[in-house]
């Protein structure tokens, strides 16, 4: 990864060594019309929209400054900016509304500043809201974890409240960071109201009735910026021309992490990192996959286990204040999550083994000094840590001996809400998909030798022993997961359940066939009892894993039935389905739960993936290749129909008019939690054109 000494001094070498020689360029005159369009972007800030429900979105990124600005219209106004710098925000809740308002947009521009010798970055945007007058609940500055707990109910740590600035024509919070360093500021001017304090509030008044508040909203941040990567830096020439998914995915990337969703999750996740560098590795340029990788490395625990999220600005702040007693702002990172542990292997090995750019430069990035000695090092510690945990199943294949959450803890992998594995303890996906490919991984890693400069002889034994136990791994944990229902039962649960979520069962029924109901459990509880909801977790074992052809066509047709039998609706692959469950399970995994009946666009594009991945096998009987074909045309047609919402982090649904309709996960108050309208992991469409896209550049190929 790269790291300038400083970021200001980076910024401006970097447009006074462009504009130099943009200006020699231009001054001949053959050549001055041809470099007009060249020199347009350089300057040019990221700027787009993304609009949701009730919820306006503005992204604006610009050399030192990043941030992010919602709008929430409806009953419940807000104004709240984030920022990647720290991961901190700020934002300004009002009073419920009687009537919906509706808020407006105009121009957004950075704003830079200096206050007592500090840099401050932000954003300045012109807005009005059709709204007689606001009453301020309150305003909220500091860390976006901190601002995410007050979205969820949660009271603010007492010691970050900031004390309004209220004069007639404005309101303004400011407040420095809790260890002293340059801190957080909003403010709210009007042109056409005026603030006033009505009985211990804020209340903004139009000034004339009939016409909206006019309002300019200034917002900034005083924690140190992240370096962004530019777009040629980022992507390939392979890339989609999708324009929205090319701005998500370049505001969400910088040169030292990629962050994982704006606006909730504005930082570092392992996991999040992983999966999207993996799934985007096509398209992006070698700097970007390293840093992505890289990003992981520096932030491995001693004992090699994966980052899950990092503490960083005045939430580390506030942890080392709490628990220490101490002013730090050192990031502390969190190793609660278990499956990004075993999924670094594997994605490691893509690049450095199976990418051939990656095998180009293998040696050098094993080499490159990281945050934590070389970075080989630290792969090797990750990879140690694999070997030990894989050894007790092996030599005793009982549900005991997998992997299971940690203890004390009801989350542990990608589906880390309360409910979201079920209740479960033991996850499909860590065990019978991401351990035996993290062994494997380390097979292809040991045969290559880029190790050994890494390991001694004693460690590339005990790494060889355990990439043996791949195969028992992959065979004996998928059993204990297995979940058999007679097929009455089946579509008993079918039924019942439809009639519960107010959907059709016809066609569910259809499809279900007239056999036994055989599919993977989405967890094992503690007693080693399969948690038996139907998941989209088996894209993952389609993707990394190797399937045999028997359990391929079983697992793709399970998924593919339409829901209730299986994860198929109008508007996308649903995550979960727990029709096959008891029925105190059902609310818990319903529509507007975080990992329920939901929608998550990488989820879509992982079982993409690896339906391409499965169709290019050579072992596939021509009825099981013809059933694999179909799916992906059935997905694709569902990925197409969300077209909409194709950056958000998830979406939920209604069943309207015959048909499942789209419904922004959050956007209308419905919801568990609030969907991020740009995510890291839904930009991967980029690296996986659709099948009849592939067809068409060969077709085209022919021809010519």
């Amino acid at each position: 990864m790269y790291f300038p000494a400083s970021r200001k001094t980076f910024f401006f070498l970097r447009n006074t060594c462009v504009r130099l020689l943009l200006a020699g360029l231009l001054a001949l005159p053959a050549m001055g019309q041809a470099l007009a369009y060249d020199r347009a972007p350089i300057d040019a800030p990221l700027q787009f929209r993304i609009t949701e429900g009730r919820i306006e979105n503005a992204f604006h990124q610009e050399g030192d400054i990043a941030a992010h600005l919602l709008l929430s219209s409806g009953h419940r106004p807000r104004v709240l900016v984030a920022f990647p710098a720290g991961n901190s925000g700020v934002g300004v809740w009002f009073e419920d509304a009687a009537t919906p308002v509706r808020w407006t947009l105009g121009e957004v521009k950075g704003e830079r500043r200096r206050d007592d010798g500090h840099a401050w970055n932000g954003i300045v945007a012109e807005a009005s809201v059709d709204a007689p007058r606001l009453v301020v609940k309150d305003a909220v500055l500091g860390s976006v974890r901190v601002l995410r707990d007050y979205q969820l109910g949660q009271a603010y740590p007492a010691e970050t409240a900031a004390q309004p600035e209220v004069s007639a024509d404005a309101v303004r919070w400011k407040r420095n960071r809790l260890d002293g360093a340059p801190g957080y500021a909003i403010a709210l001017e009007s042109g056409n109201g005026r603030f006033a304090r009505e009985d211990g509030k804020i209340v903004l008044q139009a000034n004339r009735a009939g016409e909206p508040l006019r309002l300019r909203i200034h917002a900034s941040t005083g924690e140190t910026p992240l370096v962004p990567f530019s777009a040629a830096g980022l992507l390939n020439e392979q890339a989609a021309a999708d324009l929205r998914s090319r701005q998500a995915l370049q505001f969400l990337s910088y040169h030292e992490k990629f962050l994982a969703g704006s606006w909730r999750f504005d930082t570092y996740f392992g996991r999040d990192t992983l999966m999207s560098v993996r799934l985007l590795m096509p398209v992006l340029q070698p700097e970007a996959v390293e840093a992505g990788i890289g990003a992981v490395l520096a932030r491995l625990a001693p004992d090699g286990e994966v980052a899950h999220e990092e503490d960083i600005g005045e939430f580390a702040v506030l942890r080392h204040r709490k628990e220490q007693g101490r002013q730090s702002a050192a990031p502390i990172y969190d190793y609660t999550m278990i499956d990004d542990d075993y999924m670094l292997p594997p994605v490691a090995a893509a690049w450095l083994l199976e990418d051939a750019r990656g095998r180009v430069r293998a040696r050098d990035f094993l080499a490159r000094q990281g945050e934590q000695g070389r970075n080989g090092e630290a792969l090797v510690r990750n990879l140690l840590f694999v070997a030990e945990q894989s050894r007790a199943f092996a030599e005793e294949p009982a549900y005991r001996n997998l992997i299971a959450l940690k203890p004390d803890k009801p989350v542990g992998q990608w589906r880390d809400s309360n409910e979201g594995l079920g209740r479960g303890r033991y996850p499909y996906d860590v065990n019978a998909v991401w351990m035996p490919a993290a062994l494997r991984a380390m097979g292809g890693f040991l045969d290559s030798g880029l190790l050994d400069a890494y390991t001694s002889a004693e460690q590339r034994t005990q790494l060889r022993a355990a990439a043996a136990r791949a195969g028992t791994w992959e065979q004996r944990a998928a059993e204990l997961f297995t979940v058999r229902l007679p097929h009455a039962r089946a579509a008993e649960q079918i039924r019942a359940y439809a009639a519960e979520a107010g959907v059709p069962d016809r066609a569910a029924l259809d499809a279900l066939g007239g056999g036994e109901l055989a599919f993977a459990a989405l967890a094992l509880d503690a007693q080693g009892r399969p948690v038996p909801v139907l998941h989209s977790d088996e894209g993952f074992r389609l993707l990394f894993g190797q399937p045999d052809v028997q359990s391929l066509a079983r697992d793709v047709g399970n998924l593919m039935r339409p829901f209730p039998a299986g994860l198929m609706t109008d508007v996308g692959l649903l995550v979960a389905n727990p029709a096959y469950a008891d029925r105190e399970v059902w609310p818990r995994l319903g529509s507007a739960a975080y990992h329920g009946t939901v929608v998550w666009a990488w989820q879509q594009a992982v079982l993409a993936a690896g339906l391409q991945r499965q169709l290019a096998r050579g072992d596939l009987p021509a009825e099981v290749r013809a059933a694999l074909g179909d799916a992906q045309a059935r997905l694709w047609r569902a990925i197409r129909a969300a077209d909409a919402v194709r950056t958000s982090e998830l979406w939920s649904w209604s069943y309207r008019d015959g048909r499942y309709q789209v419904e922004p996960f959050g956007a209308q108050g419905a919801h568990e939690d609030e969907s991020n309208a740009a995510q890291l992991w839904s930009t991967v469409f980029l690296a996986l054109p659709p099948p009849d896209a592939a067809k068409a550049v060969d077709s085209g190929k022919e021809k010519r």
